[in-house]
């Protein structure tokens, strides 16, 4: 399996992840609901009016990890991305998921904003160890 592969097996598809964005030099790191998407980009829906929002504003530089499974053996990543905010309808109408309905109530709340990860770096961990990098 190639390593493009083996990422897309961590990443593809819904996940909690840990994301961490800088403000004025301080980490600032919270727990996000992402979908991982097969050109190895993340997408994920906040608040428009959140910290976060504004961090990645002044500083898009942004790091994520996501962890596949349930055992210390089971393979993670670790991306260094660019993060850019959309708050345009045509993309959150895109990206709209039912599951949203209980925070935003539509795609048109001017408080919903996608979130897009464009991967730069990735680390790939599997087998206790070992390491792979993808790089854009």
């Amino acid at each position: 399996m190639e390593l493009k592969d083996e990422i897309l097996e961590v990443i593809r598809g819904e996940h909690v992840a840990a994301v961490a964005t800088l403000s004025e030099g301080e980490p600032a790191v919270r727990f996000m609901a992402i979908a991982g998407l097969d050109d190895l980009s993340l997408v994920g829906a906040t608040m428009k009016s959140s910290r976060k929002v504004q961090q990645i504003k002044n500083k898009p530089e942004v790091a994520l990890s996501i962890w596949s499974g349930e055992s210390y053996s089971d393979p993670y990543v670790v991306i260094q991305s660019k993060a850019e905010v959309y708050d345009d309808l045509k993309t959150k109408k895109m990206f709209w998921d039912p599951k949203l309905e209980p925070y935003f109530q539509s795609p048109e709340n001017p408080d919903y904003v996608v979130i897009k990860f464009v991967p730069q770096r990735i680390e790939y961990y599997a087998g206790g160890m070992s390491m792979e990098v993808w790089e854009r």
